[in-house]
């Protein structure tokens, strides 16, 4: 070996101690606790991928990016259904946002240091009220469907109460099954119980 061979084999190994230094303190600026957070946060990445790329295949059984509204791949059934799943989710989030609000705004009474004593104790009433209908609502829509109904969304305000049920058409038997059980949970009398029937 001549000495220029050695000479060039001394910069190769001293540039290989140069560059685990500075991997060395790399890493020690990073600190430990620094690195395991990486490496979760890169795992976490890399399982969400794999998920992703081995189940949204909707050929493998995977996801369904189709929505089910294509009527030549004779998904129409499902699309209606989906459908009217949807319309009774939406209907369910409009009474809560509406009741949500409401109490927004009478829990704003109750805590206002401008408000009178009626008022507040208005607001406690009507917060009670809410919470009563609410109650009454859960308890209508689950014995409803009991009674053989898929879907079932049940509105009471200001003494009424609006039934939303899936069905292609209430028998008299059925309407007199759910006007026993709103008038049990509420005390509301069948002329005031509106039906809209959704199929």
């Amino acid at each position: 070996m001549n000495t220029e061979e050695k000479y060039e084999l001394l910069e190769n190994e001293e540039e290989e101690v140069t560059v685990i230094e500075k991997v060395r303190d790399f890493f020690a600026k990073i600190g430990r606790r620094n690195l395991i957070i990486i490496g979760a946060v890169l795992l976490v990445g890399v399982a969400i991928c794999l998920n992703w790329v081995l189940f949204a295949n909707p050929s493998d059984g995977g996801y369904d990016y189709n929505d089910g509204s294509n009527a030549a791949d004779g998904n129409v059934d499902s699309s209606n259904a989906s459908e009217v799943l949807a319309y009774f989710a939406s209907t369910q989030v409009s009474r809560d946002r509406a009741r949500d609000e409401a109490l927004a705004v009478l829990q704003n009474v109750v805590d206002s240091t401008d408000a009178d004593t009626a008022e507040k104790n208005q607001a406690l009433e009507d917060i009670s009220t809410i919470a009563a209908n609410i109650e009454a609502e859960a308890n209508i829509e689950a014995m409803v469907m009991a009674k053989g109904f898929e879907q079932c969304v049940a509105i009471i305000n200001d003494g009424l109460c609006t039934i939303v049920v899936m069905s292609e058409g209430l028998l008299p038997a059925q309407l007199a099954q759910i006007n026993e059980i709103v008038f049990e949970q509420t005390g509301i009398k069948p002329v005031n119980v509106k039906y809209i029937e959704k199929n």
